[in-house]
């Protein structure tokens, strides 16, 4: 009885640890994924993939008569890789793309997108990230839909699902 008294605390201290590890730790209460929802897409400035010449993300969002869904995505990413079919699929289903290369070198990029499938209107490279954060990313690949006056309405922080694909793809038809 005396042996089993003596291991209670160390009993305690694993189940504490293990709360912590699956809970606590893992959530940082400052982060806000989805802080920009509701709110106007940040004014950034990035350079094309195509020519390097600098292009304001809302000026490639404005003007397409609809909800566009800009992608940040990286060759790095293996979440981006099996995601690239599904924006494909969006692609084929008619929706408007504009990507985002997060903090990837631009030849990466184009080897990417010549490997995978290109479903983007707009190809745009965030080499250092900047742009990142002041969209909010937290990782990628991250999708927003951004609608026709420029205001973010939804943000998927993970690769885009089946089911994803097609609530989106029924959103546009409307």
């Amino acid at each position: 009885m005396n042996r089993w008294l003596a291991l209670a605390p160390l009993v305690v201290l694993a189940a504490l640890a293990l709360l912590f590890g699956l809970f606590a730790l893992k959530h940082d209460p400052h982060v806000q994924p989805h802080a920009l929802v509701g709110k106007p897409l940040p004014q950034v400035s990035l350079p094309s993939l195509d020519d390097g010449r600098p292009v304001s993300l809302a000026s490639v969002v404005s003007g397409r008569g609809g909800p566009v869904l800009v992608n940040t995505f990286a060759s790095w990413c293996a979440p981006c890789e099996l995601e690239a079919p599904q924006l494909m699929r969006l692609k084929a289903g008619g929706a408007v793309l504009v990507g985002v290369a997060y903090k990837d070198a631009p030849d990466n990029t184009k080897a990417f997108l010549a490997r995978v499938g290109d479903p983007y209107a707009a190809r745009l490279v965030d080499r250092d990230g900047r742009a990142g954060i002041e969209l909010g990313v937290t990782g990628v690949p991250e999708t927003y839909v951004v609608g026709a006056d420029g205001v973010i309405q939804k943000k998927y922080a993970a690769p885009l699902t089946d089911k994803d694909v097609s609530d989106l793809l029924r959103q546009l038809r409307r």
